[in-house]
């Protein structure tokens, strides 16, 4: 072999070295990457168990948040009245009480239910029970808006019915006039809100059943307008809708008490005090 030969070989030799470094350099650098990467994953991956975001873990929070809606307080009843739209009322199809959220949830996160808030806020000469941080109502008198009567409540199976809580706009009403329309936050909103809300004589309330201001009224007529301003103000406050039966029987309500105004959204409660 001549030294020709001998030349060619070796750098033949030094190409295939070259090529053989350069790749497996960059392999290298791959398997590098990938290791890089896999802390990566790992990290932001979500296990199954793990809230999705604060707001599932938090509903409250979102409920609470849901509807801001001006409730038109301060201004005449029957000017709102008219603001508000005119439509039929749609089926009650897919109608349940869950679709309004948990039945009395703490929805301001106050520490107590929206039952025992509103016979706190409503009755008189109240006994609370120990500690629950003076939350549950355990006896009572209520002055009730709907009969004039003066009714004494005591917490217990066959005696807490003689005071019950009225949704004021009912809820199946709302889901037939514009609530289906609301999101889940914003219809369990409207069946905790304290404007929405009152104390009452329990017969009363189960003979209103879901009935609109057409089909029910208060028997203490003393109390209809401002019964009716209320309805007007729940429906003004979620975007609800009102029926022409149900409109006509308002401006009769209304006719008896032009200067009626919508009455004043106090929002949620206060956090209750320690007893």
């Amino acid at each position: 072999m001549n030294i020709d030969s001998t030349d060619n070989i070796n750098r033949a030799s030094s190409r295939i070295h070259t090529r053989f470094r350069r790749r497996s350099l960059r392999a290298l650098a791959a398997l590098l990457a990938a290791v890089v990467m896999v802390p990566v994953v790992f990290f932001t991956f979500t296990p199954d168990w793990a809230p999705a975001n604060t707001a599932e873990a938090e509903p409250a929070y979102e409920v609470q948040q849901a509807a801001q809606n001006d409730n038109g307080d301060g201004e005449s009843a029957s000017s709102v009245l008219d603001e508000l739209p005119l439509k039929g009322r749609a089926p009650k199809t897919g109608y349940k009480r869950a679709k309004f959220g948990r039945a009395w949830a703490d929805v301001d996160r106050n520490g107590c239910d929206t039952r025992n808030d509103i016979l706190g806020r409503d009755l008189k000469d109240k006994r609370l029970k120990p500690g629950t941080r003076g939350c549950k109502v355990m006896a009572g008198t209520l002055s009730d808006p709907y009969t004039r009567k003066t009714i004494s409540f005591r917490q217990g199976r066959r005696t807490s019915s003689a005071v019950q809580i009225d949704h004021v706009v009912a809820l199946s009403n709302a889901w037939q006039t514009g609530a289906q329309q609301l999101t889940e936050a914003q219809r369990t909103q409207m069946a905790n809100d304290p404007y929405n809300l009152l104390a009452v004589d329990g017969p009363s309330n189960q003979q209103k059943s879901d009935g609109d201001a057409a089909t029910w009224l208060p028997a203490n007529k003393g109390y209809r307008c401002d019964y009716v301003a209320r309805q007007i103000g729940v429906k003004h406050k979620y975007g609800l809708w009102v029926t022409a039966p149900e409109k006509a029987a308002m401006k009769r309500v209304l006719a008896t008490c032009p200067a009626q105004q919508v009455p004043a959204d106090d929002g949620p409660f206060a956090e209750k005090t320690v007893l």
